[in-house]
């Protein structure tokens, strides 16, 4: 597997106003350590990749949607659902829920998300 190194948000917007799309092969994509358990890489305009180490944390969500590319988690809701999810699911999260996550494995996401 390669490292894939994206151009910056703003030259990738000037990138796709041009060209009218732009692809990237997802899992091969280096990303930016946001924490000592998280990287992202930003695509813009609430778009982006994710990844997260094994552990549990907590989330206010945004309204979001995404699919993941490799790992697994179970998402428990506060009040509400507990769900598990793992490769080539889709899942929608709610603005405002408050979450945990429980990382079983490394787990990377491609997402939107309005706020």
């Amino acid at each position: 597997m390669s490292d894939v190194l994206l151009p910056a948000t703003a030259d990738l917007s000037r990138m796709l106003a041009v060209a009218g799309a732009f692809a990237v092969p997802v899992h091969d994509v280096r990303l930016s350590p946001d924490s000592a358990v998280t990287s992202s890489v930003e695509l813009g305009e609430g778009r982006g990749i994710w990844e997260i180490t094994p552990g549990t944390v907590t989330d206010v969500e945004t309204d979001e949607l995404f699919v993941v590319l490799s790992g697994r988690a179970t998402i428990v809701v506060e009040g509400g659902a507990t769900i598990e999810v793992g490769p080539g699911d889709v899942c929608l999260l709610a603005e405002g829920a408050k979450t945990t996550w429980t990382v079983h494995e490394t787990l990377r996401k491609v997402y939107h998300s309005r706020t």
